[in-house]
């Protein structure tokens, strides 16, 4: 198992819908993520830049950012594209973040 860490960027005055629609994830996505070992999948919000922090600890092979090809998360990331910063195909301008320190 692995941490994986990545930085996403919230359109400004978007904050509740971003909450909201994580509230009510899709189970399918939700089962989806597990199925493919992406377990304790936390997300911080930066209210000052409206920066997105993922965590996420992955057993597979890729992370969430890596399931583009499924149509669950192509749909997910399509549903977020308006409230988002995207790259072309919808999928979250995502950007890794190094691990530099950590604690069990």
């Amino acid at each position: 198992m692995r941490r994986e860490a990545f930085k996403m960027f919230l359109k400004p005055g978007y904050e509740a819908e971003y909450e909201k629609r994580h509230n009510e994830i899709w189970p399918e996505l939700r089962q989806l993520l597990k199925d493919n070992g992406v377990s304790d999948y936390t997300i911080f919000w930066d209210k000052e830049t409206n920066v997105l922090y993922a965590y996420q600890i992955v057993s597979g092979d890729g992370s969430s950012q890596d399931m583009g090809s499924n149509p669950i998360v192509a749909k997910w990331w399509a549903y977020m594209a308006d409230i988002m910063e995207t790259n072309p195909d919808n999928s979250p301008v995502s950007i890794p973040l190094q691990e530099v320190f950590h604690m069990d």
